[in-house]
């Protein structure tokens, strides 16, 4: 297993609280894209507290309305998880919440983004069945 970058980023961090830090990413999708980690290294996003939780989403709102009007018109704020992929430098095994402006028609929406639209089908009522009887 390779040394996580998330748990030591002294250099990189722009903003932090009690439990969460703010760093840019690299390498990074466009300007402004931020990685937003709890302090504590945690693989699986349900391990967070409610602290961690509320100190991560409170740097995501002030990084958005810092961002907004000035990198972007909009955000994304995506979080993955999968265990499935080995570590490397585009996946790492600490959970963080990506956070990057967006505009029309940027750098993003022009080379994958404008394929998102296919991606979508109609949600059917097996399927609505199937996955609603899953959380019960």
């Amino acid at each position: 297993m390779r040394a996580c970058p998330f748990c030591s980023p002294k250099d990189r961090i722009l903003k932090e609280n009690t439990h969460a830090q703010a760093i840019l990413s690299n390498p990074r999708k466009m300007p402004g894209h931020f990685l937003v980690t709890p302090k504590r290294h945690i693989e699986a996003p349900w391990d967070l507290t409610k602290d961690e939780l509320s100190d991560i989403f409170d740097l995501i709102f002030f990084i958005e309305k810092k961002l907004i009007g000035k990198l972007g018109d909009g955000m994304d704020i995506r979080q993955n998880y999968r265990p499935f992929l080995a570590q490397s430098n585009l996946k790492v095994d600490h959970v963080h919440f990506h956070v990057y402006p967006r505009y029309k028609d940027d750098y993003l929406h022009k080379v994958s983004g404008k394929f998102e639209d296919d991606l979508f089908t109609d949600l059917d009522q097996e399927e609505l069945d199937e996955v609603a009887k899953l959380l019960k």
